[in-house]
């Protein structure tokens, strides 16, 4: 339905009844779950790990975390729960009390990938991609030279100061689990943060919109992340699913938590001793979802390789892994996996 170029956005298809071809899975990539249900320990669960343990405690949780899961949750981390539900409540809003008109005037360029803004499009290099259900608004936050408060909402009056205070929040707390993951892996603290440089840092927004057949759709297509490390808070409709031993596993929300993914760069770096998490977004019939996803990655131009030896991954300058993903799309771990050594 959302050609490039149009200002097509998910949330007005919600009435129509159907969904539009567009956004139909192919069988094979459909959920098999009952849209709705919760993961109660019939299956396991990503584990949630106390930063305000003992040392020694939270490094070996970590280790066991990175290396089975590549993805967990982290209570005591240090952010102010008040600051999580701001941030909630104010993305919510933009999606649910502003006007479509008032929204548009913060329309992203549709043609160009990860551009800043409100959007609906992951990919733009092809026509016969299969579009998520999902609509989003992208913040560029860090560096500061990239952040322009001026193109975030502001029918909110303190939605750009929240956006800004969460920002650096996510951005220490980033740091000190990097820290904490190298220290791991017996590393010096600073080795994998150092590795990836100076943090270019995006706060995405996901909406989901209620989805009349989510049988036949995703609201976020498999993949795992691009950069270095991801820091999630989802609301308590619950959707997120990671992929373990070629299961899928729901990811009950846990409001005073951040779910911490790990991506691709941080893969190469622990030369694969760690692992990015694979991961998706489903949808359902009665609730809209709604996520914030922080990125910490490197910059374009930082030059990405293993910290130990023999190397498993060559290197890769960022920049040209960020424009392999957008040109083939995620599928998965494929573009990762392009980076092995034979």
């Amino acid at each position: 339905m959302e050609a490039v170029g149009t200002q097509i956005r998910v949330q007005s298809l919600v009435g129509e009844g159907a969904v539009p071809p567009q956004y139909v899975q192919p069988l094979e990539t459909r959920t098999q779950r009952v849209v709705g249900c919760r993961n109660d320990n019939e299956e396991p669960s990503p584990p949630v790990i106390d930063l305000s343990d003992d040392g020694n405690s939270v490094h070996k949780q970590l280790g066991r975390a990175c290396s089975e899961w590549g993805a967990f949750h982290v209570i005591n981390h240090g952010v102010p729960v008040e600051l999580l539900g701001e941030m909630r409540r104010l993305s919510r809003s933009f999606f649910e009390d502003c006007a479509m008109d008032q929204k548009l005037s913060y329309a992203c360029d549709p043609t160009s990938p990860a551009s800043e803004g409100y959007g609906s499009r992951m990919l733009v290099a092809s026509n016969d991609t299969v579009l998520d259900w999902r609509d989003y608004f992208d913040h560029h936050t860090l560096p500061l030279s990239r952040r322009d408060p001026s193109k975030w909402p502001h029918f909110s009056p303190d939605y750009r100061k929240v956006v800004a205070d969460y920002s650096d929040q996510m951005n220490a707390l980033a740091e000190k689990l990097l820290c904490l993951i190298s220290e791991s892996l017996g590393l010096p603290s600073s080795c994998i943060k150092d590795a990836i440089g100076e943090f270019h840092q995006n706060i995405t927004v996901s909406y989901y919109p209620p989805c009349p057949q989510p049988e036949l759709t995703l609201g976020l297509q498999s993949h795992s992340d691009m950069g270095g490390v991801t820091l999630l808070i989802q609301d308590d409709v619950g959707g997120l699913e990671v992929l373990r031993d070629g299961k899928w596993v729901l990811v009950n929300p846990l409001s005073d938590a951040i779910f911490v993914i790990l991506a691709d760069q941080t893969e190469v770096i622990t030369n694969g001793q760690y692992k990015s998490s694979v991961h998706r977004a489903i949808t359902n019939a009665k609730k809209a979802r709604l996520s914030v996803a922080t990125f910490h990655d490197p910059g374009k131009t930082k030059m990405v390789s293993p910290a130990l030896k023999p190397p498993k991954y060559r290197h890769v300058m960022y920049g040209d892994y960020v424009s392999s993903w957008y040109t083939k799309g995620p599928e998965g771990k494929r573009n990762i996996d392009a980076l092995l050594l034979q």
